[in-house]
C-alpha cells in the first residue's frame, strides 16, 4: 500500500521536496553577498536593503538561503521578525512570496506564528496562499485559531482560507485528525472571538471536518459540542454552536453527566426539548446554502432590508426578538403571521 501511495506522487512533487533540503552550492562571493542581504534584514534597515537590491549581483540572490543553523531566505527572515518595510522592499524586488524553508513553512506561516498582522496582510496582498504549504502538516488558520489572534484569523479567512481545514496526519491517526480543526483548537484554548469568527465564515458546527470518508472510519467521532462539554468550555461556546445550527442530538448527555459545566449541559437539554424558531431555522438554511455554492462572503450583498441582513450576520442578536417582528408587522403581513405562529 505504501508503494501504491508513493506511485501517486509526481516527479515534480519529489523534485520540490528535495529542493527544500538541498543546499545551494554558491561560490564564496555569492555567499558573502547573500549574507549581506540577511544582515540588512536582521538590522531592520530597509534603506540599506533597497540600495543593495538596486545592484544586479544582489538582486539575483533575493531568494538565496543563508544564516546560522537553519538557512532561510531574506523574505522569510523579514516575516518572522515582523520587519514590514524590509518585507515590502523584498516583495517589490521579486522575492518569491510562497518560498519554502526546510520545514516547508512559507513566509506567511512564520508571520502568522509571530503574530505580525501587518506582514500577514502585505504577504496576502502580494498573492501568498492563505492555506500555507501542502507539504506542511499545519496551516496558518490552525495556528491563528490556536493562538487566539482574531485580526490575523479574519484576514486569512477574508482571503479565502478554509475554516474547516484539518491537520495533515497519517491515516492511523484519523480520530486525532478530526478533532484538531480550528473550531476545536479555539474552543479548547478558550478563544471565544476566534470561535465566533470561524462560525461566521462557515466552519461546520458539528465536526469542523467535511471529509466524510474520514468520519466513516471513526467508530465514535467527537463533535465540537462534545469537546466543549468535555473541556468545560464557557456556556457562550455551546450557545454559539446551537445558534449556528449544531445538531444538539449528537452528544450523549447521559454519558456527559460528569462534565464540569452544568449550565452548558442545561442549555443543551433545553434546546433538545424546544426546537429552534422559524426565524433561526431560516437563517441557518440561508447561510448553509450560500456556503455550499461558495457565496457566503457575499451575504451582505443580498437585496433584503438592513435589519434582516444584520440578523443573517448575527449582529445585535439580543435585539432581534423584538426588532424584527415590529419591523415586518406593517410591511410584510405574511411574514409577520409566520413569526407570530412559530
Amino acid at each position: 500500500m505504501v508503494i501504491c501511495r508513493c506511485l501517486k506522487m509526481s516527479v515534480m512533487d519529489i523534485t520540490k521536496m528535495f529542493s527544500i533540503l538541498r543546499k545551494r552550492e554558491d561560490d564564496e562571493g555569492a555567499a558573502e553577498e547573500g549574507r549581506e542581504l540577511h544582515l540588512a534584514v536582521t538590522m531592520d534597515n530597509p534603506e540599506y536593503l533597497s540600495s543593495l537590491l538596486s545592484e544586479d549581483k544582489y538582486k539575483k540572490l533575493v531568494n538565496s538561503q543563508s544564516g546560522w543553523g537553519v538557512p532561510v531566505t531574506p523574505l522569510r527572515l523579514a516575516a518572522s521578525k515582523g520587519s514590514l518595510e524590509c518585507l515590502k522592499v523584498l516583495l517589490a524586488n521579486e522575492a518569491e512570496v510562497d518560498i519554502l524553508d526546510v520545514k516547508a513553512q512559507t513566509p506567511l506561516f512564520t508571520a502568522v506564528s509571530g503574530g505580525h498582522f501587518d506582514c500577514v496582510r502585505e504577504l496576502l496582498k502580494a498573492g501568498a496562499c492563505p492555506s500555507g504549504s501542502i507539504y506542511n502538516n499545519c496551516t496558518p488558520v490552525l495556528n491563528a485559531a490556536r493562538e487566539g489572534n482574531t485580526s490575523i484569523l479574519r484576514e486569512l479567512l477574508d482571503y479565502g482560507a478554509e475554516p474547516n481545514v484539518k491537520c495533515k496526519l497519517p491515516n492511523w491517526t484519523t480520530n486525532i485528525a478530526t478533532t484538531t480543526g480550528p473550531l476545536y483548537l479555539s474552543a479548547v484554548y478558550g478563544h471565544l472571538e476566534c470561535f465566533r469568527i470561524l462560525l461566521l465564515y462557515g466552519a461546520d458546527p458539528d465536526y469542523n471536518c467535511t471529509d466524510e470518508k474520514l468520519l466513516k472510519r471513526i467508530k465514535c467521532p467527537k463533535t465540537v459540542l462534545d469537546v466543549c462539554l468535555k473541556h468545560g468550555c464557557r456556556t457562550s461556546f455551546v450557545k454559539l454552536l446551537v445558534d449556528f445550527g449544531a445538531n444538539v442530538y449528537l452528544p450523549d448527555i447521559h454519558i456527559s453527566k460528569s462534565f464540569p459545566n452544568h449550565e452548558a449541559m442545561e442549555l443543551l437539554a433545553r434546546n433538545k426539548v424546544h426546537p429552534r424558531s422559524l426565524m433561526s431555522q431560516c437563517r441557518i438554511t440561508i447561510r448553509r446554502l450560500m456556503k455550499q455554492v461558495g457565496k457566503l462572503s457575499l451575504i451582505d450583498q443580498l437585496e433584503v432590508p438592513d435589519v434582516l441582513l444584520r440578523y443573517l450576520q448575527y449582529h445585535d442578536e439580543l435585539d432581534y426578538q423584538e426588532k424584527l417582528p415590529r419591523y415586518y408587522e406593517a410591511r410584510y403581513p405574511v411574514f409577520h403571521c409566520l413569526l407570530r405562529n412559530q
